[in-house]
Protein backbone atom coordinates (compact mmCIF):
# COMPACT_ATOMS: atom_id res chain seq x y z
CA UNK A 1 0.00 0.00 0.00
CA UNK A 2 1.42 3.46 -1.06
CA UNK A 3 1.97 5.94 1.48
CA UNK A 4 0.49 9.40 1.46
CA UNK A 5 2.98 11.88 0.68
CA UNK A 6 4.20 14.32 2.94
CA UNK A 7 2.76 17.97 2.64
CA UNK A 8 4.98 20.16 4.41
CA UNK A 9 2.48 23.30 4.34
CA UNK A 10 0.33 21.32 6.51
CA UNK A 11 2.50 21.85 9.32
CA UNK A 12 1.76 25.75 9.63
CA UNK A 13 -1.11 27.74 9.53
CA UNK A 14 0.94 30.41 7.72
CA UNK A 15 4.09 29.82 5.11
CA UNK A 16 6.60 31.27 4.06
CA UNK A 17 7.03 35.34 4.50
CA UNK A 18 3.43 35.42 5.53
CA UNK A 19 3.67 33.95 8.95
CA UNK A 20 5.55 37.57 9.83
CA UNK A 21 4.28 38.77 12.78
CA UNK A 22 1.60 40.90 11.86
CA UNK A 23 2.84 44.75 11.61
CA UNK A 24 0.89 46.40 14.95
CA UNK A 25 2.04 43.86 16.98
CA UNK A 26 5.87 43.86 15.80
CA UNK A 27 5.86 47.64 16.17
CA UNK A 28 4.23 47.38 19.85
CA UNK A 29 7.14 44.58 20.36
CA UNK A 30 9.52 46.77 19.22
CA UNK A 31 8.24 50.40 20.68
CA UNK A 32 8.37 48.81 24.33
CA UNK A 33 11.81 46.69 24.73
CA UNK A 34 14.87 48.48 25.58
CA UNK A 35 16.79 45.60 24.05
CA UNK A 36 17.62 47.37 20.25
CA UNK A 37 18.99 50.49 22.15
CA UNK A 38 22.25 51.33 20.38
CA UNK A 39 25.26 53.40 20.88
CA UNK A 40 28.17 51.97 18.96
CA UNK A 41 29.33 54.25 16.26
CA UNK A 42 30.48 51.48 14.30
CA UNK A 43 27.07 50.17 13.64
CA UNK A 44 25.80 51.99 10.63
CA UNK A 45 22.51 50.32 10.15
CA UNK A 46 20.60 48.62 12.95
CA UNK A 47 16.98 48.73 13.94
CA UNK A 48 15.89 52.20 13.71
CA UNK A 49 15.04 52.27 10.44
CA UNK A 50 13.35 48.96 9.47
CA UNK A 51 15.73 48.15 7.13
CA UNK A 52 16.83 44.40 5.53
CA UNK A 53 20.39 43.91 7.82
CA UNK A 54 22.36 44.90 10.05
CA UNK A 55 25.70 46.75 8.66
CA UNK A 56 28.84 47.19 11.28
CA UNK A 57 31.91 48.96 10.05
CA UNK A 58 35.29 47.43 10.63
CA UNK A 59 37.59 49.32 8.51
CA UNK A 60 38.08 52.58 6.42
CA UNK A 61 36.81 50.41 3.42
CA UNK A 62 35.05 47.31 4.38
CA UNK A 63 31.61 46.98 6.83
CA UNK A 64 29.96 43.62 7.55
CA UNK A 65 26.55 43.02 6.72
CA UNK A 66 24.49 40.25 8.50
CA UNK A 67 20.65 39.27 8.59
CA UNK A 68 18.52 36.26 9.89
CA UNK A 69 15.57 35.30 7.84
CA UNK A 70 13.57 31.60 8.38
CA UNK A 71 9.87 30.54 7.88
CA UNK A 72 7.52 27.70 8.22
CA UNK A 73 7.31 25.22 4.58
CA UNK A 74 5.88 27.73 1.83
CA UNK A 75 5.86 24.57 -0.56
CA UNK A 76 5.99 20.60 0.03
CA UNK A 77 8.94 19.80 -1.45
CA UNK A 78 11.32 19.89 0.68
CA UNK A 79 14.27 20.83 -1.76
CA UNK A 80 12.07 23.76 -3.00
CA UNK A 81 11.66 24.84 0.68
CA UNK A 82 15.36 24.97 0.99
CA UNK A 83 15.85 26.84 -2.06
CA UNK A 84 13.30 29.31 -1.66
CA UNK A 85 14.29 29.87 1.98
CA UNK A 86 17.95 30.10 1.18
CA UNK A 87 17.30 33.19 -1.72
CA UNK A 88 14.90 34.74 1.09
CA UNK A 89 17.76 34.85 3.43
CA UNK A 90 20.60 35.96 0.84
CA UNK A 91 18.06 38.66 -0.35
CA UNK A 92 18.69 40.63 2.72
CA UNK A 93 22.37 40.96 2.03
CA UNK A 94 21.78 41.81 -1.74
CA UNK A 95 18.98 44.64 -1.04
CA UNK A 96 22.05 46.39 1.22
CA UNK A 97 24.16 46.69 -1.99
CA UNK A 98 25.93 44.00 -0.30
CA UNK A 99 28.21 40.86 -1.40
CA UNK A 100 27.19 37.99 0.64
CA UNK A 101 30.12 36.09 1.89
CA UNK A 102 28.62 33.05 3.87
CA UNK A 103 25.86 31.60 5.29
CA UNK A 104 24.37 30.00 8.71
CA UNK A 105 21.59 27.53 8.32
CA UNK A 106 18.80 27.94 11.12
CA UNK A 107 16.74 23.80 11.09
CA UNK A 108 13.70 23.21 13.58
CA UNK A 109 12.83 19.73 12.72
CA UNK A 110 10.00 17.67 14.40
CA UNK A 111 12.05 14.53 13.89
CA UNK A 112 9.68 11.90 15.37
CA UNK A 113 7.01 12.91 12.72
CA UNK A 114 9.14 14.18 10.18
CA UNK A 115 11.92 11.79 8.35
CA UNK A 116 15.54 13.58 8.71
CA UNK A 117 15.76 12.54 4.83
CA UNK A 118 13.53 15.20 4.04
CA UNK A 119 15.39 17.77 6.40
CA UNK A 120 18.63 16.87 4.44
CA UNK A 121 16.41 17.77 1.56
CA UNK A 122 15.66 21.03 2.65
CA UNK A 123 19.70 21.60 3.27
CA UNK A 124 20.52 20.44 0.14
CA UNK A 125 18.09 22.71 -1.69
CA UNK A 126 20.03 25.54 0.48
CA UNK A 127 23.43 24.50 -0.74
CA UNK A 128 22.28 24.73 -4.30
CA UNK A 129 21.02 28.69 -3.87
CA UNK A 130 23.96 29.12 -1.64
CA UNK A 131 26.18 27.94 -4.44
CA UNK A 132 24.82 30.38 -7.34
CA UNK A 133 25.13 33.28 -5.12
CA UNK A 134 28.84 32.24 -4.95
CA UNK A 135 28.92 31.61 -1.24
CA UNK A 136 28.90 28.67 1.24
CA UNK A 137 26.75 27.19 3.66
CA UNK A 138 29.73 27.12 6.12
CA UNK A 139 27.66 25.38 9.21
CA UNK A 140 24.44 26.26 11.16
CA UNK A 141 22.48 25.63 14.33
CA UNK A 142 19.17 22.73 14.59
CA UNK A 143 16.50 21.88 17.58
CA UNK A 144 13.73 19.21 17.33
CA UNK A 145 10.81 21.31 17.95
CA UNK A 146 6.81 20.93 16.93
CA UNK A 147 6.73 22.24 13.96
CA UNK A 148 9.43 22.66 10.28
CA UNK A 149 11.05 25.64 10.46
CA UNK A 150 14.52 26.93 7.84
CA UNK A 151 16.54 29.34 6.86
CA UNK A 152 20.26 31.00 7.28
CA UNK A 153 22.08 33.37 8.68
CA UNK A 154 23.63 35.33 5.81
CA UNK A 155 26.49 37.54 6.21
CA UNK A 156 28.50 39.76 3.50
CA UNK A 157 30.29 43.37 2.86
CA UNK A 158 30.00 46.17 1.70
CA UNK A 159 31.89 49.81 1.45
CA UNK A 160 30.38 51.99 4.29
CA UNK A 161 29.60 54.94 1.93
CA UNK A 162 28.00 52.51 -1.05
CA UNK A 163 25.42 50.91 1.57
CA UNK A 164 21.76 51.18 0.07
CA UNK A 165 18.94 51.78 3.05
CA UNK A 166 15.21 51.61 2.34
CA UNK A 167 15.26 55.76 3.88
CA UNK A 168 17.41 57.42 1.15
CA UNK A 169 14.85 58.36 -1.15
CA UNK A 170 14.46 61.77 -2.86
CA UNK A 171 11.75 63.87 -4.21
CA UNK A 172 10.64 63.07 -7.85
CA UNK A 173 12.58 59.74 -7.69
CA UNK A 174 11.20 56.70 -9.83
CA UNK A 175 10.58 53.84 -7.95
CA UNK A 176 11.28 50.33 -9.82
CA UNK A 177 10.65 46.88 -9.07
CA UNK A 178 12.65 43.54 -10.29
CA UNK A 179 10.18 40.72 -9.30
CA UNK A 180 6.33 40.20 -10.44
CA UNK A 181 4.00 39.99 -7.47
CA UNK A 182 1.26 36.97 -6.60
CA UNK A 183 3.84 34.92 -4.55
CA UNK A 184 1.80 34.53 -1.66
CA UNK A 185 -1.35 33.99 -3.99
CA UNK A 186 0.31 30.73 -5.37
CA UNK A 187 1.32 29.63 -2.18
CA UNK A 188 -2.54 29.88 -0.87
CA UNK A 189 -3.20 27.75 -3.76
CA UNK A 190 -0.83 25.25 -3.51
CA UNK A 191 -1.81 24.99 0.42
CA UNK A 192 -5.24 24.47 -0.39
CA UNK A 193 -4.33 21.89 -3.27
CA UNK A 194 -6.10 24.14 -6.14
CA UNK A 195 -2.80 25.18 -8.17
CA UNK A 196 -2.32 24.03 -11.95
CA UNK A 197 1.28 22.22 -12.19
CA UNK A 198 2.52 25.56 -14.61
CA UNK A 199 1.90 27.71 -11.71
CA UNK A 200 4.09 25.96 -8.95
CA UNK A 201 6.77 25.88 -11.37
CA UNK A 202 6.13 29.96 -11.74
CA UNK A 203 6.19 29.87 -7.96
CA UNK A 204 9.31 28.42 -7.44
CA UNK A 205 11.08 30.17 -10.40
CA UNK A 206 10.06 33.37 -9.26
CA UNK A 207 11.10 32.63 -5.67
CA UNK A 208 14.27 31.06 -5.96
CA UNK A 209 15.84 33.86 -8.51
CA UNK A 210 18.06 35.33 -6.67
CA UNK A 211 18.50 39.46 -6.47
CA UNK A 212 21.96 39.26 -7.09
CA UNK A 213 21.61 42.48 -8.98
CA UNK A 214 21.33 44.65 -5.96
CA UNK A 215 25.11 43.69 -5.07
CA UNK A 216 25.62 46.16 -8.65
CA UNK A 217 23.68 48.60 -7.77
CA UNK A 218 25.31 49.16 -4.36
CA UNK A 219 27.94 50.79 -6.38
CA UNK A 220 26.42 53.31 -8.26
CA UNK A 221 25.16 56.53 -6.38
CA UNK A 222 22.50 57.35 -8.74
CA UNK A 223 20.29 54.65 -7.01
CA UNK A 224 19.33 56.60 -3.90
CA UNK A 225 17.65 53.47 -1.63
CA UNK A 226 16.70 49.83 -1.73
CA UNK A 227 14.72 47.08 0.12
CA UNK A 228 13.37 43.63 -0.59
CA UNK A 229 9.58 43.33 -1.25
CA UNK A 230 8.55 40.36 1.75
CA UNK A 231 5.64 39.63 4.19
CA UNK A 232 4.28 42.95 4.59
CA UNK A 233 3.97 43.09 0.60
CA UNK A 234 3.90 45.84 -1.81
CA UNK A 235 2.38 48.52 -0.06
CA UNK A 236 4.15 47.87 3.44
CA UNK A 237 7.76 47.91 2.24
CA UNK A 238 6.81 50.81 0.07
CA UNK A 239 5.28 52.81 2.91
CA UNK A 240 8.45 52.04 5.27
CA UNK A 241 10.12 53.72 2.20
CA UNK A 242 8.77 56.71 1.42
CA UNK A 243 8.15 57.14 5.74
CA UNK A 244 12.12 56.67 6.31
CA UNK A 245 12.77 59.33 3.70
CA UNK A 246 9.68 61.52 4.81
CA UNK A 247 7.97 61.44 1.59
CA UNK A 248 4.62 60.44 -0.07
CA UNK A 249 4.37 58.04 -3.15
CA UNK A 250 1.93 57.63 -6.06
CA UNK A 251 1.92 54.35 -7.29
CA UNK A 252 0.28 53.25 -11.26
CA UNK A 253 -2.16 50.11 -9.88
CA UNK A 254 -2.09 49.24 -13.82
CA UNK A 255 1.97 48.82 -13.82
CA UNK A 256 2.33 46.83 -11.47
CA UNK A 257 4.18 43.29 -12.25
CA UNK A 258 1.56 40.35 -11.76
CA UNK A 259 3.04 36.24 -11.68
CA UNK A 260 0.89 35.04 -14.84
CA UNK A 261 -2.57 33.54 -13.90
CA UNK A 262 -2.31 34.93 -10.22
CA UNK A 263 -5.45 36.74 -11.07
CA UNK A 264 -7.71 33.75 -11.90
CA UNK A 265 -7.14 32.75 -7.97
CA UNK A 266 -7.68 36.03 -6.77
CA UNK A 267 -11.27 35.36 -8.37
CA UNK A 268 -11.70 32.70 -6.69
CA UNK A 269 -10.92 34.16 -3.18
CA UNK A 270 -7.86 32.34 -3.17
CA UNK A 271 -4.84 34.55 -1.27
CA UNK A 272 -3.80 34.69 2.18
CA UNK A 273 -5.59 35.72 5.22
CA UNK A 274 -2.06 37.86 6.10
CA UNK A 275 -3.18 39.93 3.16
CA UNK A 276 -5.84 41.76 4.70
CA UNK A 277 -3.96 41.78 8.15
CA UNK A 278 -1.41 43.97 5.81
CA UNK A 279 -4.13 45.82 4.31
CA UNK A 280 -5.80 46.76 8.01
CA UNK A 281 -2.27 47.81 9.06
CA UNK A 282 -1.48 50.37 6.18
CA UNK A 283 -4.85 51.12 4.75
CA UNK A 284 -4.91 54.46 6.41
CA UNK A 285 -2.21 55.59 5.20
CA UNK A 286 -3.24 54.98 1.73
CA UNK A 287 -5.57 56.83 -1.17
CA UNK A 288 -7.12 55.38 -4.09
CA UNK A 289 -7.23 51.19 -3.74
CA UNK A 290 -10.59 49.54 -5.38
CA UNK A 291 -12.13 46.59 -4.92
CA UNK A 292 -9.62 43.73 -4.73
CA UNK A 293 -6.45 45.59 -6.35
CA UNK A 294 -6.00 45.78 -1.99
CA UNK A 295 -4.57 41.36 -2.79
CA UNK A 296 -2.12 42.68 -5.27
CA UNK A 297 -0.80 45.39 -3.05
CA UNK A 298 -0.82 43.55 0.30
CA UNK A 299 0.19 40.12 -1.15
CA UNK A 300 2.53 38.75 1.15
CA UNK A 301 5.37 38.28 -1.29
CA UNK A 302 8.00 35.27 -0.37
CA UNK A 303 12.01 36.15 -1.64
CA UNK A 304 10.13 38.83 -3.48
CA UNK A 305 11.95 41.33 -5.62
CA UNK A 306 13.76 44.56 -5.19
CA UNK A 307 12.11 48.19 -5.07
CA UNK A 308 13.99 50.85 -5.94
CA UNK A 309 14.57 54.38 -5.85
CA UNK A 310 16.31 56.08 -8.97
CA UNK A 311 16.65 59.40 -9.92
CA UNK A 312 14.91 60.61 -12.74
CA UNK A 313 17.73 61.49 -15.04
CA UNK A 314 19.04 58.31 -14.82
CA UNK A 315 16.05 56.48 -15.41
CA UNK A 316 18.18 55.57 -18.76
CA UNK A 317 21.17 54.35 -17.55
CA UNK A 318 19.33 52.14 -14.90
CA UNK A 319 17.34 50.39 -17.26
CA UNK A 320 20.35 49.30 -19.61
CA UNK A 321 22.38 48.25 -16.76
CA UNK A 322 19.24 45.83 -16.27
CA UNK A 323 18.93 44.63 -19.23
CA UNK A 324 22.41 44.24 -19.34
CA UNK A 325 22.75 42.15 -16.26
CA UNK A 326 19.77 40.31 -17.94
CA UNK A 327 17.55 41.49 -15.12
CA UNK A 328 13.88 42.20 -15.71
CA UNK A 329 12.17 45.56 -14.05
CA UNK A 330 9.13 47.48 -13.86
CA UNK A 331 8.97 51.11 -13.49
CA UNK A 332 5.69 51.15 -11.14
CA UNK A 333 5.54 54.83 -10.08
CA UNK A 334 6.93 57.49 -8.48
CA UNK A 335 8.08 59.65 -4.58
CA UNK A 336 6.71 62.94 -4.33
CA UNK A 337 6.47 65.27 -1.36
CA UNK A 338 4.86 64.59 1.95
CA UNK A 339 0.79 64.32 1.36
CA UNK A 340 -1.76 63.78 3.81
CA UNK A 341 -1.78 59.86 2.27
CA UNK A 342 2.14 58.08 2.24
CA UNK A 343 0.91 56.30 -0.84
CA UNK A 344 -1.77 57.50 -3.29
CA UNK A 345 -2.88 54.65 -5.89
CA UNK A 346 -4.32 55.56 -9.27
Amino acid sequence: MNETPIRLTEWSEGSGCGCKIAPAILDQILSSSNSFSQSDSNLLVGNSGKDDAAVYQVSEDIALVNTVDFFTPIVDDPFDFGQIAAANAISDVYAMGGKPLFANAILSWPVEKLAPELAAKVMEGAKSICSKAGIELAGGHSIAAKDPIFGLSVNGIIHPRKIKTNQGAKEDDLIFLTKPLGIGVLATALKRQKIQDQDYEKLVNTACQLNKIGAVLGNHEEVHAMTDVTGFGLLGHLIEMAEGAGLSAELAIGQLPLIEGIQGYIDQFIFPDNTYRNWNAYNTKTEGVKGMDLVKLCDPQTSGGLLIAVSPENKTWFEDTLKQANQEVWQIGSFTPKQEFTVKVS
